[in-house]
């Protein structure tokens, strides 16, 4: 067994790592930046090493040379990768096995074809493997890129050569937006992995995106661990995934398993890999790519097969035979995970940079019937940098059946409180709670076709937000008395306000509160009864109540006139006022939402990697103005206006903060 592991990774996946390592007796070291020197990890890790920044550029985990020099150094065994950065750099696994150290991960000649996504296809095609039409070699210019958008037709896919994650990918539906897009895909591919090369492919309309986990030792025994299916996704990458899927039958699965065990063995492929397919309405399957290294959503995995993934891979490296059969292997209940990430869904997703003032995540549980489990890098004060991926947390849970796996990780994001930051909590909520979803009626388009304008101004149904605004009224009350002596008797006194104007946003409610043998009792539209007792009620801590028949649990914090709550999608400031105030309501107007800024602000801190206009140009409607990276995507502006550019306060290379004027029209 090996004794001790240098993880060359940072976040949520050095820790997973770590877990591991400690349950093994293995000794784990990290190396980390200047950005990273208090992270989570370096005070889990055992031992942490200082990577120097070259040239001021944020490519510490790519400085292949420095990590090899660490290991070495410090007579460390074996190298862990991770997922990202160098993971899937057949280079760098040779350069590890040259200089004597074991490398936790498939052999390098494996890596530099399945890890290269132009020379994987042409061998999975060779392999007799199913593919997707496409051009299998690099696109190099924007000239090649129309030379194979009229071979293959729109829509394409544009993709980057030497990684996944949705990164250095483009979706392009016609030949005007090909220069952007193409420009977009290789500059946002070299600086994820380094490797700016593309390849172009036909782009499956409304399909699943379908995996299956495979494991090989280095005495070519093989094993799949079942599916995940990774169809919800934002930008080309996924945000909420499971297993099993519930769109593919049995039959199906084993075809599925059958082929990426026969990729795996065409290139004498070892340790944890994931084969990817695109899975059609008619339910083909067409060969995406291979991960050749240990997936975001491995958790999924392990929860319905209880198997350790990161333990069989260090056991591989250290050449133990797979001690299970195929027939052996069982899958049990139903797995989700829920990415969460620091970025705004009703901005487009933009990336957000910052402290985490607040973060209290639920508490894990592993019961006989229920699993909670949170996999993170970060604590209450962390710093999400924008030089790097905004994943905060990857939140699990496991049950019987789907319905009540679907009800378990709801509850438990609820349960999630997050404050500094913009996070999308809530918009996992919304989809959970998303009648199509939870029927399993989606593919990748699902995003696209249930929230057209993104994720904007969502609220529940009038009935929900009548149920949730009896429960704050109830809070409300129970706070306002909280250090009354006798509540019982001060509830009953007739001086006490019992009429009262509960306002959300967009929706108002009358209600009358009574206080009953410990129960609040709330009358609302049409003589609705509530019958609410709070069981639990803490600012520290989840609410906990329960009104009528069911429970809720949820975060909420004290605001002006009322509370500010997360629930079920809901995210926002609750009023609550005395009901003869409510014809104020009626006189004060709302704010105007109009915008007339001649200003072009940053959405999002960032650097300016393109800038695509000059003073006095004349700028029309979805003209694209400039580029910014944060977080390894590149997040392009374009003019919502007409006009001339009257100035321009950047220049390429600058960093940006959120709200920064980058130019400015006459």
């Amino acid at each position: 067994m090996i004794k001790s592991i240098l993880i060359a990774n940072r976040g949520e996946i050095a820790c997973r790592i770590i877990k591991t390592s400690k349950k093994l007796g293995i000794i784990s070291s990290v190396i980390y930046s200047s950005e990273d020197e208090n992270s989570l990890a370096v005070q889990m890790a055992d031992q942490a090493f200082f990577l120097e920044s070259k040239d001021g550029e944020k490519k510490e985990y790519l400085d292949t040379d420095q990590i090899i020099s660490i290991a070495l150094k410090n007579k460390i065994e074996a190298i862990h990768p991770g997922y990202g950065f160098l993971s899937e750099n057949a280079n760098f696994a040779k350069l590890v096995e040259d200089n004597g150290i074991k490398f936790i991960g498939p052999p390098y000649t494996a890596i530099k074809i399945m890890g290269d996504k132009i020379i994987s296809k042409k061998h999975a095609k060779n392999s007799g493997v199913s593919t997707i039409p496409g051009v299998q070699d690099e696109i190099k210019s924007f000239e090649d890129a129309v030379k194979a958008s009229k071979k293959i037709g729109f829509p394409l896919m544009i993709k980057a050569s030497a990684g996944g994650g949705g990164k250095g990918m483009r979706i392009v539906y016609e030949e005007k937006e090909l220069n952007d897009k193409f420009t977009s895909a290789k500059n946002e591919a070299k600086a994820s992995f380094g490797d700016s090369r593309v390849f172009i492919e036909k782009f499956i309309e409304d399909p699943h995106h379908i995996e299956i986990q495979i494991i090989g030792d280095q005495f070519g025994n093989y094993l799949h661990l079942g599916e995940r299916d990774c169809s919800i996704q934002r930008r080309n990458q996924k945000i909420i995934e499971e297993s099993p899927s519930p769109f593919i039958n049995s039959k199906i699965r084993n075809l599925m398993a059958d082929q990426a065990i026969l990729l795996a063995k065409s290139v004498e492929y070892f340790s944890a890999g994931t084969v990817e397919f695109i899975v059609d309405k008619n339910k083909d399957f067409y060969f995406l790519e291979m991960n050749t290294r240990l997936q975001v959503e491995h958790p999924v995995t392990e929860l319905v097969s209880g198997i350790d993934l990161v333990e069989l891979m260090i056991r591989i490296s250290s050449k133990e035979k797979l001690k299970m059969k195929q027939n052996e292997i069982s899958f049990e209940g139903c797995a989700m995970e829920a990415r969460i990430y620091a970025e705004d869904p009703a901005r487009d997703f933009m990336p957000s940079a910052g402290r985490l003032v607040k973060y209290n995540p639920p508490k894990q549980t592993s019961k006989k019937s229920e699993i909670i489990r949170n996999d993170t890098g970060v604590f209450e004060g962390s710093i999400i940098s924008l030089h790097y991926d905004p994943m905060i947390s990857k939140l699990c849970a496991w049950s019987k059946n789907r319905d009540l796996t679907i009800d378990l990780l709801n509850t438990a994001i609820n349960s999630f409180e997050i404050e500094g930051i913009k996070n999308n909590l809530s918009f996992l909520s919304v989809i959970l709670m998303n009648k199509s979803f939870r029927k399993g009626n989606f593919s990748t388009k699902f995003l696209e076709k249930e929230y057209p304008n993104a994720y904007q101004n969502y609220s529940l149904n009038n009935a929900e937000l009548h149920k949730l605004s009896a429960a704050v009224l109830a809070l409300y009350k129970n706070y306002e008395y909280l250090t009354t002596d006798n509540y019982y008797e001060f509830a009953q006194s007739e001086v006490i306000e019992n009429k009262y104007f509960v306002d959300t946003g967009l929706n108002q409610f009358h209600l009358d509160w009574n206080f009953n043998d410990k129960i609040h009792e709330i009358k609302g539209k049409k003589n609705k009864v509530f019958k609410i007792k709070i069981l639990h009620f803490s600012f520290s801590e989840p609410i906990e109540l329960k009104i009528n028949s069911e429970k809720l649990k949820f975060w909420c914090r004290k605001v002006t006139d009322g509370f500010y709550v997360r629930w079920n999608g809901f995210e926002g400031n609750i009023k609550i006022y005395p009901s003869h105030l409510s014809s104020y309501f009626t006189i004060v107007p709302r704010k105007s939402n109009i915008n007339n800024s001649k200003e072009i602000v940053s959405p999002m801190p960032g650097l300016l990697v393109s800038l695509d206009i000059g003073i006095g140009d004349k700028i029309e409607v979805g003209q694209r103005l400039c580029a910014i990276e944060a977080m390894k995507m590149e997040n392009v502006i374009y003019s919502e206006r007409s006009g001339i550019i009257k100035s321009i306060n950047f220049k390429l290379g600058d960093i940006m903060s959120d709200g920064d004027t980058i130019l400015e029209f006459v």
